[in-house]
């Protein structure tokens, strides 16, 4: 199973150029993926600067550019940030994460994270994208999500709330309904204890929140860094500020994860990031697990 993860900047490059496809091809070229979780992907972004729009100017739709470009997968969405139109412009913009997945797809849930008022620190509402996936390892729920930048009081809030979504999960595994009926929505509601959770955290490597992610869970598997797990004792591998200085002032670090939960340790091929592409910001990460 083979899975990448990137905050791509609704597709801007570090040339300040937006291509969706090129990032698509990108993360194939990357590892022929069957999972690709993304953060930053826009949907009514695409006017002017000056009516709301962001740089670079995205398409109108990117989950259903993402949809076209990649016809043999799946393409779920997450929506944090929903705001009204600026302007003449009709469409609301709405910014977020999707999952994208050539295997198959069982239950999509959309949670919105905590934001807890932080009056010193601007913010945007987040939200984590789950997704049960169906792969060669066994059912996995997969996460893709991205945290609050500026307040470390909201990044603290998301993160236990993404251990009271792991803690729910888990009690659904060892408890489930039954479905109602097979046509029903109330559907069975078991679901995998095994977790992937990717996504940008917005918290360096070894800082606050990262280290409160690999806390225990009561009633629950522990997360661990797929990366520290394949690399042991190794310098970790900047995630930003690679090329991008004028965003990244301080210069390169890692604030994009894969936590896998403590039973997929032993399946961990390889987990990199990709220190070369200029695409986004942020570098691709990816991760083979057997």
């Amino acid at each position: 199973m083979r899975l990448v993860d990137w905050n791509i900047q609704w597709g801007r490059g570090v040339d300040g150029r937006v291509d969706l496809a090129r990032s698509v091809r990108e993360a194939k070229a990357l590892c022929d993926f069957d999972i690709l979780c993304l953060q930053e992907v826009t949907r009514g972004f695409h006017e002017g600067q000056a009516q709301g729009g962001l740089a670079g100017g995205p398409s109108a739709d990117q989950f259903a550019e993402l949809a076209a470009l990649l016809p043999d997968a799946t393409v779920v969405d997450a929506i944090g940030s929903d705001l009204p139109p600026i302007g003449a412009a009709r469409q609301r913009r709405q910014f977020g994460n999707a999952i994208v997945s050539r295997l198959p797809v069982k239950q999509v849930l959309r949670h919105s994270l905590p934001w807890p008022a932080d009056p010193a620190k601007p913010s945007m509402l987040r939200v984590a994208l789950e997704a049960v996936i169906e792969t060669d390892i066994g059912p996995l729920r997969v996460f893709s999500t991205h945290l609050e930048f500026y307040s470390k009081a909201q990044r603290l809030a998301q993160v236990m709330r993404l251990h009271e979504l792991h803690q729910e999960a888990c009690d659904h595994a060892r408890r489930p309904a039954k479905a109602e009926k097979l046509d029903s929505p109330f559907a069975d509601t078991a679901r995998p204890m095994t977790a992937i959770v990717c996504g940008d955290f917005n918290s360096a490597f070894e800082s606050s929140a990262y280290c409160r992610m690999l806390e225990p869970i009561p009633g629950a598997p522990a997360f661990a860094d797929a990366w520290t797990c394949a690399h042991p004792g190794a310098r970790r591998a900047a995630t930003v500020g690679l090329y991008d200085q004028e965003q990244w002032p301080d210069g390169p670090f890692a604030c994009d994860f894969g936590f896998v939960t403590e039973d997929l340790k032993p399946r961990i091929v390889g987990c990199d990031v990709d220190p070369n592409s200029r695409s986004s910001d942020h570098q691709p990460l990816w991760l083979e697990m057997r």
